[in-house]
Parts: C-alpha cells; structure tokens; sequence
C-alpha cells in the first residue's frame, strides 16, 4: 500500500492554471505507476493521466492532453498535475492513484488519495 496525499486544487476562472499536487509514502517501490483521476457531479469516474514510476512513460485522456503534463519529482516521492487553460467541464473531484501498471483502468491501481477539489467558473 501507498499512502497519498493530493493538494493544490481550488477555485479559478476559465483559462486559469492550477498545479495539483499527489504526495507518495509508504511502499512508493509497490507503484509501477501513478495516474490522476476525476470525477464530476452526475458522471462516472474519469481517467485523466499517467506517469510511469520512472517518469518515463506518460499517457493523457483526449479530454486533457495539450492542456495538462503529468510529471515526477523522485527526490520528494511526489507526483504533479500541472492544469493549464483550464474549461467548467474540468471541474471535479481529482484523486491520486498508484497501481501496478500504467493504464486507464481504475481497478489496477491499489493506492488512493482522498482527492482535491477543482472549480473551474466561466
């Protein structure tokens, strides 16, 4: 198991950036990869990134991809959502997650954080 702590969201207009926050303890060495998920009010939980354990391998929904970089700080066992050009469609729960291998599929990931807000207003 990996202990994860999200921060960084808020409260920001259409086109703001926001820089979400996924701090990793415990077994880090479990984690084959890390991912960001989201869910919105009424919809189902929805994939958004993810970073191989060496950050060597990325991968973004269609939704996000040219506005938002998954990256890796080893050193601070931490993992970044860096949200640019941010749209109301954007806003929801973000989670953290750590699995065994680096997919969309919610069930391969065994390590979740307790999620941040983000508020996207138009």
């Amino acid at each position: 198991q990996v202990g994860l702590v999200e921060s960084g969201g808020g409260l920001v207009q259409a086109g703001d950036s926001l820089r979400l926050s996924c701090a990793a303890s415990g077994r880090t060495f479990t984690a084959v990869a890390y991912a960001w998920f989201r869910v919105a009010p009424g919809k189902d939980r929805e994939f958004v990134a993810a970073i191989s354990r060496n950050g060597g391998n990325t991968h973004y929904a269609d939704s996000v991809k040219g506005r938002f970089t998954i990256s890796r700080d080893n050193a601070e066992n931490t993992v970044y959502l860096q949200m640019n050009g941010l749209k109301p469609e954007d806003s929801a729960f973000y989670y953290c997650a750590a699995g065994s291998t680096l997919t969309v599929r919610p069930a391969f990931y065994h390590s979740w954080g307790q999620g941040t807000q983000v508020t996207v207003s138009s």
